[in-house]
Order: structure tokens, then sequence, then C-alpha cells
């Protein structure tokens, strides 16, 4: 039988071809039906709210063009009131006096004020007389703009108003024209003020739509989309086409039409550009613009409603499908509870019968159970108290090994805190308080560490949680060995540190509880040496920094070596220790992903070897 053939796989498998997957594929079909059912309820919301902000953008286009045009409306009526103007009319040969450059001078400073494009004066037959742009290559002066209807209306004593592409400098404007009249009080010419529109579509172009304007005859000259200038938005009909070329509107520039077709989608007008062998369909909206008998026209993509659209019903599927699949896992739960329970039927049912059987044989064997009962009764108990005194006898150990690794701890730390007392009393009654507050905080960093150090020993049996820091070796070197300062007495100590060491990652408390330890073994192998020195160095090895603690006493044998860490093993004479300290020092550099390793020095002496994990100078710019 293969080793993935059990009766749990097996039932697995029959689940899966019990399955009744007509009703499946007919809930996943009805699933998907539902999706399409609401896809047109999902796209239409997503272009309602398209709508929505396609017509505040209408809202706002609309305000600023017209009240653009509404600055220049009244200009004409408010210049041709001037004086000096009427008086210009009066003159015959009016275009080549010097009146005439004097007006040309002083409408090109109204102009500059007004920030119009150019504003300029006709004489009762067309010809300008003065302008703005009089001293610029393509002056209005002598220009005859009679067939423009603008000049039309204000000869006539109206007021004009009329968008075109300029003849002469070939830029689109709008033009607002008004009558003047000499000094008679007869008209006699008119004058004309052009306003200039890119700087509007230039900020048209910032928006995400597109927005064109039409005018009476339904040719865009407004748009942000330069390709669809000088085009029919409106089926060009004959006569509009032939207004629009009497009028000169648009110059000599051709006007042709766009490839536009308009629908309905989920409800809502839309329109379809297609530009060359692309197709994209708009939403559209639109304004009338009465003052200039213009419409402004707002077309917003419907691409992204789209997508948006099949985002929301791809994930109303993909809930289904979820709440299909919880309901086919539920079923085989279902199923594989109902036949466990049928299993367990089956075997209570096989085990009444085998107890029946047996019961015979037991009513047989009935005197000789009694018999026996009495002795396993007894054995039990003895049994039972054999190990209740071991489970005792078990704590009471546990707990002598807790005690005794807690006394070897925190003995260094102890030590030092006596210390600190003795000099701390010794400096308050010669009144250094400074110096005998600092002693007291030396003892209550002290205690700190006892107590972390309890902690430690407390959890020994399991991992600690306690997070890693990156901390700089040195810097817990010289922890190490101002704790130990007092037991150091007469021992030098050399110590090798390059400044530019990578940093380690550790526990503080921990750490300095392993160099403690290292150190204090180094100084009590120093006890009958006759060299009193400890040697400390540190280098860079790849993932690690290798820390090498040397003393100059007996070294370590082979045999010892292979034995140092156990727990309790120790050389030393009886009352001088443990032999604990090794131990929880080489369990801790192994939480912190390090080693410990102890080995002879060829010249004599013991090297303990402590590797730490490097922080890369990168990783420990980000911690």
């Amino acid at each position: 039988m293969a080793m993935n053939d059990t009766p749990l796989s097996r039932h697995r498998h029959a689940a899966w071809r019990d399955l009744p997957w007509v009703p499946v594929a007919g809930l996943v079909a009805a699933f998907v039906l539902v999706a399409w059912a609401v896809s047109g309820s999902v796209l239409g919301y997503y272009l309602a709210a398209d709508r929505t902000r396609a017509q505040a953008t209408l809202q706002l286009t609309h305000q600023v063009l017209e009240g653009h045009l509404r600055r220049f409306q009244t200009v004409p009526d408010l210049l041709a009131d001037d004086g000096d103007l009427r008086a210009l009319l009066d003159a015959p040969g009016a275009a080549d006096s010097r009146d005439a450059a004097a007006i040309s001078a002083w409408l090109a400073t109204r102009n500059a004020l007004l920030d119009s494009s150019v504003i300029y004066v006709m004489g009762d037959d067309g010809i300008t007389i003065a302008s703005s742009n009089h001293d610029q290559p393509d002056s209005f002066v002598g220009q005859d703009f009679a067939f423009r209807p603008y000049f039309t209306a204000a000869i006539a004593g109206g007021r004009g108003r009329y968008f075109a592409l300029g003849t002469t400098s070939g830029v689109r404007g709008y033009y607002f024209a008004a009558p003047v009249r000499n000094t008679a009080g007869a008209i006699a010419g008119v004058i004309a003020v052009k306003v200039d529109l890119d700087m509007i579509e230039a900020d048209w172009r910032r928006q995400t739509d597109a927005i064109i304007v039409t005018d009476a005859e339904g040719v865009v000259f407004l748009s942000t989309q330069a390709d669809w200038l000088y085009q029919g938005f409106l089926p060009l009909t004959a006569d509009r086409v032939a207004r629009t070329v009497q009028a000169r509107r648009y110059a000599d520039q051709p006007v042709g039409v766009l490839p536009v077709s308009r629908s309905q989608m989920q409800g809502l007008p839309v329109i379809a550009m297609t530009p060359g062998t692309a197709q994209r369909t708009y939403l559209e909206v639109s304004a009338p613009m009465p003052l200039a008998d213009w419409t402004v026209h707002v077309l917003r993509d419907t691409s992204d409603a789209r997508a948006q659209a099949r985002l929301a019903v791809a994930a109303i599927l993909l809930g289904l499908c979820i709440v299909a699949g919880l309901g086919i896992v539920w079923w085989q739960r279902r199923d594989r509870l109902a036949a466990r329970l049928a299993a367990q039927d089956a075997a209570k049912v096989e085990l009444e019968r085998r107890v029946a059987e047996r019961t015979a044989d037991l009513a047989r064997m009935n005197a000789q159970i009694r018999d026996e009962i009495a002795e396993r009764r007894a054995t039990e108990a003895a049994l039972r108290r054999t190990q209740a005194d071991l489970v005792q006898a078990g704590k009471l150990a546990a707990l002598g090994q807790m005690s005794a690794a807690l006394s070897h701890e925190i003995n260094q730390p102890l030590a030092a805190a006596r210390n600190y007392a003795d000099s701390a009393a010794i400096l308050m009654s010669r009144g250094d308080l400074d110096r005998a507050q600092a002693n007291v905080g030396q003892i209550v960093m002290l205690i700190d560490r006892m107590a972390a150090i309890a902690r430690h020993l407390r959890h020994v049996a399991r991992k600690p949680d306690t997070p890693l820091k990156v901390l700089d070796l040195g810097a817990e070197v010289d922890g190490a060995l101002a704790l130990l300062a007092n037991r150091l007495g007469d021992v030098t100590v050399i110590r090798d540190i390059a400044p530019r060491l990578p940093r380690v990652r550790a526990g503080s408390v921990r750490l300095q509880q392993v160099l403690s330890n290292v150190l204090a073994n180094a100084v009590d192998a120093l006890e009958d040496a006759p060299l009193r020195r400890i040697e400390i160095a540190a280098q860079h090895d790849g993932d690690f920094v290798l820390l090498t603690i040397r003393d100059h006493g007996p070294g370590v044998a082979g045999a010892i070596a292979d034995r140092i860490f156990d727990p309790f093993f120790t050389t030393k004479r009886v009352g001088s220790g443990l032999g604990l300290g090794l131990s929880i020092s080489y369990n801790i550099l192994k939480d912190f992903g390090g080693d410990l390793r102890v080995g002879t020095h060829p010249a004599g002496g013991a090297v303990f070897t402590i590797a730490l994990q490097a922080v890369a100078t990168d990783r420990m710019a980000a911690e």
C-alpha cells in the first residue's frame, strides 16, 4: 500500500467524487448569470457618477468662458465716446493723417491695459483707419473688413458680435463692435475689440475631460484636441457650409466633419469618435451660451467607468464563487463527519460483540481475578507512591539547579554592589555626597542587572522572546570590565578592538553576562600564573564578529575542552564554582545565532572565541 493511501485520504477522494457536480455547475452558471445581469446596473452607476462630474466641469467651463467675454462686451461703447476718435472720422482721408497715428498709439495703450488681442477702428467703408497693431507686420491698417457680420451690425447702429479666424493674423478671436459717431452725431465708422481665447483653451488642456465649443453651424472652433478644430461636430448641411464660407469665418481653413456617431449607453447619451482606426466612446453633456451663440460641450471618456464596472462585476463574481466554495467545503465536512459517526457506530457494535464474548470468558475467570485484585491494588498504591516521590525529587533537583545557577550568576554583580556600597559609605562619611550618589546609582544598575539575570535563569528551559538589538561590542566589553574592576585587581588587560568594527546583534544584559563569565574564568585561570595578563581582541570575519579572550594560565586540555560547556562541569576547587557559567553563556550565544569555542594558544593559556552576528551598515542605518 502506498504511504499516502490512508483511510482518511481515500475518504477525501471519495468525497470529491461524490460531489453533486451537476448542481455545482448549475450554481456557478447561475452566479455568472447574476453577475451578467447586474453588470448593466453597475455600469449605469459609474456612468451616472461620471456624468455628474462632467456636468460640474461643464458648469465651471461655461462660467469662466462667459465671464471672460463679458469683460469686453462694453469696451467698444466706452472707447467710441472718445472725442479724438470721433474727430478723426470727421476728416476726409483720415487713414493718412497724423491724428490716425496718434489714435493708433492710444488704442495700443488701451489694448495693453485691457489685455485684449487687437483694438481697431474702421471707416464707414470697412477700411481700417487706426489699429493697436499698427506697428506690427500683421497690422490691420488699410485692411477691408466690410464683409464681417460684426461690421455690418455695428455700421447699422447695432452691437456687433462675432467669432472668426483672423484673415490677416490667422489668429482666432471673438469680436465685439460698436458704431462710432462723428462730431455731428452721424455714424461714421466702427470700433472693434478682438478677444484672444487661446489662453482659456490652454487651461482646458489641463483637464482630463475633452472640452469643445461649437458655433451656431456646429463647427468646432475651441477644443482641447487640436485635430478636432474647424471640424463639424454636427452634420454640415449645404446651408451651414454656405453661411460659413460667405462670412469667411475660418478664412481659408478647410472645414471637415468629425466621424461622430451618437447612441445610448445605459440610458445616457454617448458619442463614438472614430479617428483613424481607434474608437473612443464619450459621455456628452452640453449647454448653450446665448451671449455668443455658442454651445459648450464636455466629453468624458467612458473607458474608466467601463473598467470600474468590470472590476466591480469581477468582485461580485469572486464573492459569489467564494460563497459557493465555502458551501462546498461545508458540505464536504458534513459528509466527512457523517462518515466518521457511521464508522464510530460500526466500531461500537463490534466492540459490544467482543465485550459480550469476553464477558463469557471473564465469568469463568472471575474467581482468579478476585484473588489478583488485592495484589494489584497494593502494587498500584506502591507505584503511585513511588511516582509521587520521583516527581518531588525532580522538582527539588530542578529547584536546586536553578538556585545554584542564580547564586552563580548574581555572585559577581553582588560583589561589585558590595564594593560600591562600602565605597559610598566612606564617601558619605567624608561628605562627598555627589560621588556617593554616583556609587548608589551604580548599585541600582547592578541590582537591575541581577534582576535581568534572574529573569533569564527563570526561563532558561525555553527560548527567550526578548528582541535582539544592534550593539557596540566595544562598549559592551567596557561594561563587563567595569563590572569586574574589583576582581581584576593587578591583572593587566590589553584591549585591541578596532573603532570601525561592525556592530553586532545581541541582548545587552545577556551579552554582558557572557562576557563577565568568560572574563571571570580568565581571572581564575591566572591565580597561580607568573604573567597575570588578559588579552582581548576582535576582528570581522564574514557574517560574524569574532571576539577572543586569552589568558596566560595553564590552558585547557582536550578532554576538558570537550566537556567544558556541560552543566555542572568544573575544574575548580570544591566550593569555588558550580560549573554553570560557561554552560549558560554557551546557550545564550546560541540564542543570539552565535557560538562559543575554547582552545589553547600555541604560546600557552586558554583562548575563548565568542562569535556574534555582524550587522551590515545599510541594515544598521535602517534599524
